[in-house]
């Protein structure tokens, strides 16, 4: 009696390599935490997302904060791509502010996970969060240090460290008033750093 075999017509199925694997869990965690906020989602609701079981998420990132920090890092990178991106194709000092702010309102606007991700998990990423303000400080003062090459150092990291908290409130409100656009944000932000940093030459 001859062994049995599958079904010629049922595929094998396709081991995912483990880089694709974490992207999609952390895609789904994205979308998830966006939904739900960190508190009011579970590793069920992610893994459901994906299409795995919860031991598979365990096995990648550990815990559900674990998990947490993985998309405050993409976030992490995604935001410095988009400033980035921005200050790089600006063609004057003023249009790299302001195209580098709509980018960062844009990429932080309420309706997008990384709102959620962002602004809203504070007390538990705290760490994580203070590290994408600290890349965000060293990008501009390396801007601004392109600009106003004479500066000293500690002015270059103190005008960043005003753009970037007045950026971060800015977000914040806008958070609680959906009324408030990208381009009001953005010129809010102009009307005051703009009005400093443009004698920055005279300064220096």
């Amino acid at each position: 009696m001859s062994p049995r075999t599958a079904p010629a017509d049922v595929a094998p199925r396709r081991r995912v390599p483990r880089a694709e694997r974490e992207r999609q869990i952390v895609d789904a965690a994205v979308a998830v935490f966006g939904e739900h906020g960190y508190a009011g989602a579970s590793m069920e609701d992610v893994a459901d997302r994906v299409g795995v079981t919860k031991p598979v998420l365990y096995t990648h990132f550990g815990s559900k904060e674990g998990l947490l920090l993985a998309t405050v890092a993409r976030a992490r990178a995604e935001l410095l791509g988009v400033l980035a991106a921005a200050a790089e194709t600006a063609g004057t000092p003023r249009d790299m502010l302001r195209d580098g702010a709509l980018a960062f309102f844009a990429y932080l606007d309420p309706a997008a996970p990384a709102w959620q991700l962002l602004c809203t998990e504070a007390g538990i990423a705290d760490d994580a969060l203070e590290e994408i303000r600290t890349q965000q400080t060293d990008f501009i003062a390396g801007l601004l240090a392109a600009q106003v090459p004479d500066a000293p150092q500690a002015r270059l990291t103190g005008w960043a460290q005003v753009i970037v908290g007045a950026a971060e409130r800015l977000a914040v409100w806008r958070g609680q008033d959906e009324t408030v656009t990208v381009e009001q944000a953005t010129d809010y932000l102009m009307d005051v750093v703009w009005t400093g940093l443009a004698g920055l030459g005279e300064q220096a």
